[in-house]
């Protein structure tokens, strides 16, 4: 089982690739480690923050896909009606755009620091747009 460290703003987590459930999303986002963007706090989708890679393309479709992550987990929307994003959910997400509820790919579990997942969306919604690095350990 590959691990990473997430660092997003000042903080760091150590997370797990979800190899057996999303394989194909795993390998392409494995492909572009260290993953380095930006995330903004969700306009739609509740208790989140997302990285909005618009035209981006990382080549895969949907599997292990839920509109309900849970708080630590992330997902990736491969793109279609909506641009391609990362979404980390801190809390109650119902995952939306506005052209309505969307499905991502979960392939991202942050398995360390979870207390800080909350001070990471709430940092994001008052202060605005963090750093976020994603590096395989």
């Amino acid at each position: 089982m590959s691990k990473l460290r997430i660092t997003a703003g000042p903080f760091t987590f150590d997370a797990r690739f979800e190899e057996e459930l999303a394989p194909q999303t795993v390998a392409a986002f494995k492909a572009q480690m260290p993953f380095v963007s930006k995330v903004v706090h969700v306009r739609w989708s509740g208790e989140g923050v997302w990285m909005p890679l618009g035209d981006h393309q990382f080549g895969v479709g949907y599997e292990n896909h839920t509109s309900y992550p849970a708080p630590g987990q992330i997902i990736l929307y491969p793109g279609g009606i909506s641009e391609t994003e990362i979404l980390l959910a801190y809390g109650g997400v119902q995952f939306a755009s506005k052209v309505g509820q969307l499905a991502g790919n979960h392939f991202i579990t942050i398995t360390s620091n979870l207390d800080d997942v909350v001070k990471l969306g709430k940092m994001t919604l008052w202060q605005g747009a963090q750093d976020i690095r994603f590096e395989l350990v």
